[in-house]
């Protein structure tokens, strides 16, 4: 029976963020199970306030009992917290262009700043002017045209109230760090990051050399892995990377 493996996106993307990875995946290995995170796509409308444990409810209620669990940027920093809370349903980790956290309490509060500053462009600007200037970020420099398309086009598909619902409760800013909880992660664990993302690979490093059982995989692309490299992706869940 072909094994599940939990799909958690990034900020301003959807559960389509994922097609191509899906695509490639060995069907007799794995079954995709791609989920709308909080405040993105089908669960844009989610009533209650959008936080780290929410999330984690909110991945555990539409995941089977036992999976691989992926997750990119955003959706890495909930798959850890997913991983933490329940490690018994969780057979293997795997972490695409993320981070354990913001350690520096100065850092914090200034990327917390920064994000309320998106939050008031979300709930000022028309959608397409915000997409704009997402994409503008010196972290997607460098990212072949079609790839900025594909991620505008899945920004598209959320509300901008629920995004900016989504900044306010589980941006970079708001997420105490979990890098001293890193140890706590038996499962094995694969650290994936693009050639071109230089501050990410500091980062996935880290987490390499903290979580008891992991690997690095460098693969070419930048920030949005899923999306620019599905091919790669897939090749670091299947161990060909």
């Amino acid at each position: 029976m072909p094994e599940s493996v939990v799909l958690l996106h990034g900020f301003g993307g959807t559960r389509r963020t994922w097609d191509g990875v899906a695509a490639r995946i060995s069907p007799q290995r794995y079954r995709p199970v791609s989920i709308d995170m909080p405040g993105h796509g089908a669960a844009a409308a989610a009533r209650r306030p959008i936080t780290f444990d929410a999330c984690t409810e909110h991945v555990l209620a539409r995941s089977p009992e036992r999976f691989t669990l992926c997750g990119y940027s955003l959706g890495g920093r909930v798959a850890l917290h997913v991983a933490l809370a329940a490690p018994e349903r969780v057979r293997r980790l795997l972490l695409l262009s993320t981070s354990a956290g913001i350690e520096d309490g100065l850092e914090r509060r200034r990327r917390r700043a920064s994000d309320r500053r998106l939050v008031a462009e979300l709930e000022r600007l028309p959608l397409e002017q915000f997409i704009a200037h997402w994409n503008r970020q010196p972290l997607f420099a460098g990212d072949p045209p079609a790839v900025s398309a594909l991620a505008g086009e899945q920004m598209r598909r959320n509300r901008a109230d629920a995004l900016a619902a989504v900044l306010r409760g589980i941006g970079s800013g708001e997420m105490q760090p979990l890098w001293d909880r890193l140890g706590e992660l038996a499962m094995p664990a694969t650290v994936i990051v693009g050639e071109r993302d230089h501050r990410y690979q500091a980062l996935a490093r880290r987490m390499v050399g903290l979580l008891p059982h992991a690997e690095l995989a460098v693969i070419a692309g930048g920030h949005r892995l899923p999306l620019e490299n599905p091919g790669g992706v897939v090749g670091a869940l299947e161990g060909l990377h």
